[in-house]
């Protein structure tokens, strides 16, 4: 730890489990790194879904992690622990943390940072690694998205969306995807969309299963009704993957189809994955997905950006669900 850096920083704390009021600015103590982690100052950090269930007391930090909220963060390292070499300080990063974002500094492994994507700014940085982890785990890591398969995405205008449409499109699948009302529709064209489908309007079993004989993959963050929804439109051997379930977890359905259809129903958290695994995803994001971004065939959508102390108007704009793309918190 250098001498030139402060003891205390400012955070933002939940005071007590509730609404978006529950955040309040604080001081701490300098995070210090730890064998194999880095320092960061932070420019920018990225809300997440999983912030407002942490924030209401639903989501407790894996043990050993920060309570403070902030899944992703970008800036410039300021420390480095021992058995770092690929980093310096000095580096300009963006990062998957355990939590700790919402903060002046923060410390995260070593091998869960990336460089900021040539043109991206450290603001359009900060909003990549948790969706883009997450997508590139569950969709190309995990259901195995090929080129020429169709993929069905819900929530097609909010981070993980957007993130996945893109995605999709740039490995070469037909990418559906649903969301309300028209502007966020017309968004999701935006990111390159090539079906959108209006959730108020129609319906998309009928169409996915009229026009594409089904979804080859499904990602879903919805839960409720459209677990069977989903069964329903998947096409034979379908991959369908839950990562949230905003409309809730516990449904009664039939589950004759999965077998009949040879389907695969997962899901996954990216927080509990294990470090070596985040690792992984990292490196192949650094291999597979930042040649694209840097060669400005996918971008980052920003929505808003808010001043660290302001995160409680970011998440209320956050639970409106009236955004496109990423809100920021700007350190």
């Amino acid at each position: 730890m250098t001498s030139t850096l402060p003891e205390q920083m400012k955070v933002i704390e939940i005071t007590e489990p509730g609404g978006p009021e529950a955040l309040s600015v604080g001081t701490r103590p300098l995070p210090q790194p730890k064998p194999g982690e880095v320092l960061i100052k932070v420019a920018a950090t990225g809300i997440n879904g999983p912030d407002m269930v942490q924030r209401k007391g639903l989501y407790p930090p894996p043990k050993g992690a920060s309570d403070l909220l902030g899944l992703e963060i970008a800036g410039t390292i300021v420390a480095v622990g021992s058995d770092v070499n690929d980093w310096s300080v000095g580096d300009q990063v963006c990062a998957l943390t355990n939590g700790g974002g919402y903060a002046e500094y923060c410390a995260v492994v070593a091998s869960h940072c990336l460089p900021i994507p040539k043109g991206l700014s450290l603001v359009e940085a900060a909003g990549i690694p948790e969706t883009f982890f997450t997508v590139w785990s569950n969709i190309f890591m995990g259901a195995g998205l090929k080129e020429g398969e169709t993929f069905l995405v819900h929530g097609g205008s909010g981070g993980i969306g957007s993130t996945a449409i893109m995605l999709g499109k740039a490995f070469g699948s037909t990418v559906y995807a649903t969301d309300s009302p028209a502007e966020r529709c017309e968004a999701c064209k935006g990111f390159g969309a090539d079906r959108v489908i209006d959730y108020n309007k129609e319906d998309f079993v009928e169409i996915v299963r009229n026009e594409a004989k089904g979804a080859n993959v499904i990602l879903d963050i919805v839960g409720g009704d459209y677990i069977a929804r989903n069964i329903k439109v998947s096409a034979p051997d379908a991959r369908i993957v839950q990562i949230a379930f905003n409309k809730g977890s516990k449904v009664e359905i039939n589950l004759m189809p999965i077998m009949l259809k040879r389907l695969l129903y997962t899901g996954s958290t990216l927080r509990s994955r294990s470090d070596a695994s985040k690792s992984e995803i990292a490196a192949q994001l650094r291999e597979k997905v930042w040649p694209l971004i840097e060669a400005g065939k996918i971008k980052p959508a920003v929505h808003k950006t808010f001043p660290l102390e302001q995160a409680a108007e970011a998440h209320r704009l956050m639970e409106s669900a009236t955004h496109v793309g990423k809100i920021i918190l700007e350190v």
